[in-house]
């Protein structure tokens, strides 16, 4: 047997460094290539995520001295939907707001707040309106203990609210708003966001509840939105609500609006033509002061006109209550939203509500 011959350690590191080099130099290049391939033609192509938010404001009108039902109103929708999701607080008053109320609603939310000043044109009598005779309006609903009836200021609030809030410069940049009204309370926790299903569905108004109006503020209402109509002759949408207005094809109106404390709009309905018109139309003829009409029959009238039945929503699972009108969630929806209202206390299916004949009219 030959005698062993160890290999020089020059000629180890000669081989090792060509080794290297060549496994650099070639292998590596060539599989990141392959790699590259594989991954830019087995890999789908995604389209663009859909935003996290809706372009979207939560909007309130109100006073200084409003702070502590401010408070409660807010503390419940951030408990109950917006401290998960950070949507914006847009306030307004007719007055500068102090200090203190600012400070003390920016403690209960994390979300952006702005607070902003109505101008005044929008928040008084226009000059067109005589002012002894609505003076005498204001007296006499007064003694018939119609509710607001004697206020001059829910009158201004109510032509701000239909015609002015949603050219407010503080909610131009937004698409959409929810209205919140001081001292209303929320009982339902919401899993998934109202604004994104309004945006996803081509939904223009969400509402909650649908009661009648008090008919002794909106006497002469009906007849100049008929006097309108019949002016315009193509004014309606085909497809609208117009059944929920009127049983006779117009003759008489059934009284039936939507709760405009509760509201979920898509504001660029309010901006278009065909509303801005119809306003402008039913403001010169005095309504609001010369009897007591409100933004929510304004606002639903037109919604019913121009609308299709299916760009608007009910929101049946959001549990609310205002006043001494509720709405709570029933059955499989009031347990998911882990509800604090009491079912029975629900104003959907009593005299007073046209829920319905609107669910009725929906699906035909």
């Amino acid at each position: 047997m030959a005698p062993f011959k160890p290999i020089p350690l020059l000629g180890i590191a000669s081989a090792l460094l060509t080794f290297i080099s060549v496994h650099y130099f070639l292998v590596l290049p060539l599989t990141r290539q392959y790699v590259l391939q594989v991954t830019r033609t087995s890999a789908p192509v995604s389209a663009p995520a859909e935003p996290h938010l809706a372009n979207a404001t939560f909007v309130v009108l109100c006073r200084n001295e409003d702070l502590g039902k401010v408070l409660v109103s807010v503390q419940e929708m951030e408990d109950r939907f917006n401290a998960r999701f950070g949507y914006p607080w847009v306030f307004l008053n007719d007055k500068p707001f102090d200090p203190n109320f600012m400070s003390r609603v920016r403690a209960v939310t994390r979300a952006p707040v702005a607070f902003g000043l109505i101008p005044r044109e929008q928040w008084q009598q226009p000059e067109w309106i005589n002012t002894t005779r609505a003076e005498l309006v204001r007296k006499s609903m007064k003694l018939s203990r119609i509710p607001h009836g004697g206020s001059l200021r829910h009158r201004n609030m109510y032509r701000f609210n239909a015609g002015f809030m949603f050219r407010h410069k503080l909610l131009s940049k937004y698409k959409y708003y929810w209205r919140v009204e001081p001292g209303a309370h929320y009982f339902c926790d919401l899993s998934y966001d109202p604004f994104l299903l309004m945006q996803r569905q081509n939904k223009t108004y969400g509402f909650n509840m649908a009661p009648h109006e008090v008919q002794q503020t909106i006497l002469m209402l009906w007849e100049n939105v008929y006097d309108y109509i019949m002016e315009r002759v193509a004014v309606q949408h085909e497809g609208n609500m117009w059944r929920f207005l009127t049983d006779d094809g117009g003759d008489t109106y059934t009284f039936c609006h939507y709760e405009g404390s509760f509201e979920i709009m898509d504001m660029d309905f309010l901006r278009g033509a065909d509303y801005i018109d119809f306003f402008d139309y039913l403001d010169r003829k005095g309504g609001i002061y010369y009897e007591r009409w409100g933004s929510a029959p304004i606002i639903s009238i037109a919604t019913s006109l121009f609308l299709r039945r299916d760009q608007v929503h009910f929101f049946e699972d959001i549990g609310y209550r205002h006043e001494e009108r509720q709405h709570c969630p029933q059955g499989d929806a009031h347990v998911r939203g882990r509800c604090s209202c009491d079912p029975a206390d629900n104003f959907d299916r009593g005299a007073g509500s046209c829920l319905s004949r609107w669910e009725e009219l929906r699906w035909q």
